[in-house]
């Protein structure tokens, strides 16, 4: 009897305390998903039937046995995450690019926007490759449009034919980074290029072709014809989720500011928008006595309130930080129309199981997390103010200025380690930028924004548009200054794979859990922070096609070029906490010799990275004194003295990563996963390479 009380003890506690429980049915759905996403090999069948077992065997428990109830939960929990994902990954299933190819393209315009070097890109459907069958034509290409096209006025649904050199998304820059690839196949992107020929326009847009997009465009183009310079785009941006005409280096200016959220059209935004309408509708019926003492003027906002967020949701593109703003927005306004109280942890909660359900890969989205952090943040910051400073300690008159610090201030802490282990930076003076620009965007743009379209069919729009202008005009000069300023920006280090999943449940735990135990969650907290810490970046990172290795070094990593894949130099260097640019970066010590034969020592290896053109005709004569030769193209004959990594060896591995642990060096791959998203496997082993390496070591 004593055991049995033992263990019915747990089952006892979580019984107790199951009115709070509810929160955490979007948390173990969650931990599905990741357990979906983390495993190496594609899941088979056998592991949906067991999780279909476990969904159906804990529904049923649920429902007959009262005391495993919460148990049961947690099981199907957990399943329906592991399904989730899966029935989504494989109802995207689309080709990706198995060569590179070069040559006409026709497809329909169904997004444009601008990429890192702010050139204009062009997302295309309905794609046609000629002499490409199309059972392997991808279902979307992205483009970069190479120099100016003042004749193209790009619009959703124009059908375009243009040259191009196209090649599937590449994945990850170094074994554990960001696979772009992985959310390109979410996005069933199969091919990203780029052209420097003309793009001509074969048929403008069809009757009743993508009608959203095309609104989103002629809004924004409207809005761009009377509001001039970045002002103007930055407004557009944020009404319509157009952004194409927003340059990088305004982009740039309101990370460094963290101001960039003002941009995406997330919580705030739809917030401060059906805010107002809200209140105008409200408060303008009430001022019509015959309305105001007939109907419930609160409940009739709540309506008109939830038809334009809805409208604001499929405008803005619907992303995932827009449509979690949605949902709690639709929560709350369902709770003014119930006479039932609206903002709780529940609400977030259930915008977290619907998306997870829906969209299981955007739990590994910048968006998607720093979005609910923000959130379930300032529930619980003000939560445990109310009734005491916030409502009794603070003068009337103080409380607008209160409650913008606080939220600010509460925002900024929750969203900190997200923004940091995504993007790299903490903006050291996020909290002045936010405090001087978010009443602007709340008070300024949006109502400015709302006026105007309800203006507009007047033809009476040109004085709120003039006013929306000012405020964009006052939230970038204060971005680009905030950005100017020392220090305004400090580069934090990539974390490992486990910080912040700890770092989440931990901080859930503590959020959502009550008594004695609660503070057991502090202990993965602390323990990611200590992961997080004592992280180690790898001695040597060589790309994909072997023209760029990077060397850590006591100046920071030094690179083999000062041009040439820019991408993966911008992410290491970011992923190491380093400010700098690439050409800098490729004037510090750690290599010399000519561009194309770069030597460089690595932990005791005297090795050479070999590139540009007759590379290959050198091989015989470096290996002579090399431990270690990279080779950026296919080696015709490998010597026996020195260990290649040429274009073959990094086919199969992709790009790789040598660490020193110790005395040891080991090398890492970043290719081998077998996953839906992954390319297909190549017939080089990787581990006769490690072992190599390892004995020019001294094992």
């Amino acid at each position: 009897m004593a055991v049995a009380r033992v263990l019915l003890a747990p089952l006892k506690a979580l019984q107790s305390a199951r009115g709070m429980l509810f929160p955490w049915i979007a948390v173990l759905i969650g931990c599905g998903i990741g357990a979906w996403f983390s495993v190496r090999v594609e899941p088979g069948a056998a592991s949906y039937a067991l999780a279909g077992v476990l969904l159906v065997t804990g529904l049923v428990l649920a429902t007959k046995v009262e005391l495993a109830r919460p148990l049961a939960v947690a099981v199907a929990a957990l399943a329906s995450g592991w399904i989730a994902a899966g029935l989504r990954a494989h109802s995207l299933d689309a080709p990706m690019l198995g060569f590179r190819y070069y040559g006409p393209v026709e497809g329909r315009i169904v997004e444009i926007d601008r990429s890192q070097s702010d050139a204009l890109r062009l997302t295309l459907d309905h794609v046609v490759l000629q002499e490409v069958a199309p059972e392997r034509t991808p279902v979307r290409v992205r483009v970069s449009l190479q120099g100016d096209h003042p004749w193209l006025a790009p619009t959703p649904g124009q059908i375009v034919i243009l040259t191009a050199n196209l090649a599937a998304p590449d994945g990850p820059v170094e074994p554990g980074a960001f696979d772009f690839r992985r959310m390109a196949y979410f996005d069933q992107l199969g091919a990203v290029g780029y052209t420097r020929t003309p793009v001509l326009l074969l048929e403008e847009p069809s009757g009743g072709a993508l009608p959203i997009d095309w609104l989103r465009r002629w809004l924004a183009q409207g809005m761009l014809a009377r509001m001039e310079g970045q002002a103007g785009a930055f407004a557009a941006g944020a009404m319509t989720g157009d952004r194409s005409a927003i340059t990088e280096e305004t982009v740039q200016a309101l990370r460094d500011s963290a101001l960039a959220h003002l941009l995406a059209i997330s919580g705030m935004n739809m917030a401060f928008l059906t805010g107002f309408v809200f209140a105008l509708f409200r408060y303008g019926l009430a001022l019509v006595p015959y309305v105001a003492l007939r109907v419930n003027t609160k409940k009739i906002a709540a309506v008109v309130s939830l038809g334009v967020a809805l409208f604001y949701l499929l405008l803005s593109g619907a992303n995932v930080a827009t449509e979690r703003a949605f949902i709690m927005i639709a929560v709350m306004l369902g709770a003014v129309l119930l006479d039932r109280r609206s903002l709780t942890l529940r609400s977030v909660a259930l915008a977290a199981t619907i998306l997870l359900l829906a969209k299981p890969e955007s739990l590994l989205e910048p968006g998607f997390q720093m979005s609910f952090a923000a959130t379930i943040g300032l529930i619980v910051g003000f939560g445990a103010l109310d009734g005491s400073i916030y409502r009794e300690r603070v003068p009337r008159w103080l409380m607008p200025v209160f409650t913008l610090v606080l939220s600010s201030l509460i925002g900024g802490l929750s969203t900190a380690p997200y923004a940091a282990a995504h993007f790299n930076r903490f903006t050291d003076y996020g909290l002045l930028g936010n405090l001087l620009t978010v009443p602007a965007m709340g008070a300024i743009i949006m109502p400015a924004g709302a006026v105007a379209a309800l203006l507009a069919p007047l033809g009476l729009a040109g004085l709120p548009l003039w006013v929306m202008e000012q405020g964009a005009r006052w939230i970038l000069f204060v971005a680009h200054w905030i950005a100017g300023l020392d220090g305004a920006v400090t580069a934090i280090p990539a974390p490992g794979p486990l910080v912040l999943p700890l770092f989440t449940l931990g901080a859930v735990w503590l959020i959502l859990w009550r008594g004695r135990v609660q503070a057991v969650g502090i202990l993965p907290v602390l323990a990611s922070i200590a992961l997080w810490v004592t992280t180690e970046r790898p001695l040597l990172l060589v790309s994909g096609d072997g023209r760029l290795v990077g060397l850590d070094g006591p100046e920071g990593r030094a690179l083999s070029a000062a041009k040439g894949g820019g991408f993966a130099a911008e992410n290491w260097l970011q992923n190491d906490g380093d400010l700098v640019g690439q050409a800098m970066a490729a004037g510090r010590q750690g290599f010399t010799g000519s561009k194309g034969e770069r030597w460089f020592d690595l932990a005791g290896v005297k090795a050479v990275a070999l590139s540009g053109k007759g590379a290959g005709t050198r091989l015989t004569e470096v290996c002579a004194t090399a431990g270690l030769v990279i080779l950026a193209e296919e080696a015709e004959a490998v010597p026996d003295h020195c260990v290649l990594v040429d274009r073959k060896t990094l086919s199969a591995t992709g790009p790789l990563a040598v660490g020193l642990k110790g005395n040891r060096l080991t090398i890492s791959p970043t290719k081998g996963e077998q996953r839906l998203w992954s390319p297909p496997g190549r017939e080089y082993v990787l581990p006769d390479l490690q072992g190599k390496i390892l004995r020019l070591a001294g094992q």
